[in-house]
């Protein structure tokens, strides 16, 4: 199977059920892979987040109701899942700019998100190289904060921004002196930790740099990243995004590769001295395995 048949899968399972409550678990079991690889094809494919393609397509669809059915709008936001109609109305009125109940008088200007679909035959148009390395264990310590996926897509860069100003990170870059370490080669990290047995669409970030012991310090946590198989892409600080969607959005579907579900996606940061944030040489790391899927869409 091709991953735009399992995004499209996903899709159709999310059209189905509008009216419903939907899982974002049983979504990415729909499209045969983790909660948090499934977060980031959707968000590479579709440049929106699951839950806001989500309240985009219930709050169309209730627009239309409310033009075309006699339903009350209690019903009609019970319906697609808001529980009190002060919800509903704060929703609608964020996605369609007027009230409800000004919207079922007719005459308004009403916004439509249509119902997102990849053609099968989607090939990628761009091309990155990559090669697959075996990285040990190693530790990391630094700072970290949990988010919800859609949280970090719109303040995730903001915190760590304020964090990198802060007298707590200059402590933090002082503990290595900014020098590469011996197994990541790199003066400063980011890992990205699932947690899929927390939140629905959780994951933890973690800023900091390798370590050769698990001591605690004062201030910073200490963790431990697994030994695995990575995919090692190399980028800009200004492409790193880009970098990321593409990863996600085209490589995956083009190397028939899978996501090690239960690993980190590490960032190295390799800063050019006198030269612009944006010009900083950064790497990925993915954890992959080579493990096939088959057409049950259980991992064999």
């Amino acid at each position: 199977m091709t991953w735009s048949q399992r995004m499209n899968w996903a899709i159709e399972h999310i059209e189905s059920n509008l009216d419903n409550d939907l899982s974002i678990d049983d979504i990415a079991k729909v499209a045969c892979c983790s909660r948090y690889h499934f977060h980031r094809m959707f968000f590479a494919y579709f440049k929106i987040t699951c839950a806001e393609y989500i309240r985009r397509r219930k709050l169309t669809l209730a627009a239309v109701e409310l033009l075309n059915t006699n339903e009350s709008i209690v019903d009609i936001a019970l319906k697609f899942g808001y529980k009190s109609p002060n919800a509903f109305t704060r929703a609608f009125r964020n996605i369609h700019g007027i009230n409800p109940s000004n919207a079922r008088k007719g005459g308004s200007s009403l916004s439509s998100y249509k119902r997102a679909f990849i053609p099968e035959d989607d090939k990628a148009g761009e091309s990155m190289n990559y090669k697959i390395i075996e990285v040990p264990e190693f530790n990391l310590i630094g700072r970290s904060k949990s988010f919800e996926f859609e949280s970090f897509v719109k303040s995730g860069p903001k915190f760590w921004k304020e964090y990198v100003g802060s007298k707590d990170y200059e402590k933090l870059i002082q503990l290595n002196n900014g020098r590469p370490c011996p197994i990541t080669n790199s003066p400063l990290l980011s890992a990205y930790f699932p947690k899929e047995n927390g939140k629905q669409d959780e994951f933890l970030d973690v800023l900091g740099v390798e370590t050769s012991s698990r001591d605690r310090l004062k201030g910073f946590e200490t963790f431990t990243i697994p030994s695995s198989t990575y995919a090692e892409f190399n980028c800009t600080y200004k492409a790193s995004m880009k970098t990321n969607r593409y990863i996600y959005g085209s490589w995956f579907s083009s190397t028939g590769f899978e996501r090690e579900h239960n690993k980190p996606d590490i960032v190295a940061y390799f800063p050019i001295p006198f030269r612009p944030m944006n010009e900083m040489c950064v790497r990925w790391w993915i954890p992959v395995t080579t493990q096939a899927i088959n057409k049950t869409g259980d991992i064999s």
